[in-house]
């Protein structure tokens, strides 16, 4: 059993964002002793899905139905894997999109070493987009890619 300040520090959250959490009831099952708040491998595990649902967009009245979804048992699976199903998607959407900016940007460095080296982009912009290295063309055509 962990304290709050212990668990504070092993995931890097403030005292006060664990005390919400377990205000908005995400830590059902939650031991006190005294009042004091003891966290457990179920809590630990809790956590760690609550951040992961928070970071995939979700917000914290949904997880908190995820969370009420759990304590009423198997009834509620496909609720759930539905739930991660969509979240799932969206963290695909974002990762999608991130690595078409990443490849924005790794071509953008390339472009201006190129042009650093040849002084102008004269040369450069008469190889968009055919006349690329393939490890370039690649990267440019999903930055230019429509979807």
């Amino acid at each position: 059993m962990y304290t709050i300040g212990q668990v504070s520090e092993m995931f890097g959250f403030p005292v006060s964002t664990l005390r919400y959490y377990d205000k908005q009831g995400l830590f059902p099952e939650m031991e006190r002793t005294s009042g004091i708040r003891k966290f457990g491998e179920k809590e630990l595990e809790a956590l760690r899905v609550i951040e992961c649902l928070k970071k995939s967009g979700l917000e914290i009245k949904d997880i908190k139905r995820f969370m009420d979804w759990c304590m009423e048992g198997a009834s509620t699976y496909p609720q759930r894997r539905e739930l991660f199903i969509k979240q799932k998607q969206v963290v695909e959407a974002e990762i999608a999109q991130m690595n078409k900016m990443l490849d924005m940007l790794k071509f953008k460095c390339w472009y201006y070493e190129q042009a650093m080296q040849d002084g102008n982009e004269d040369r450069l912009k008469k190889m968009i987009p055919n006349q690329l290295p393939d490890c370039i063309r690649a990267s440019y055509e999903n930055a230019h890619s429509k979807d």
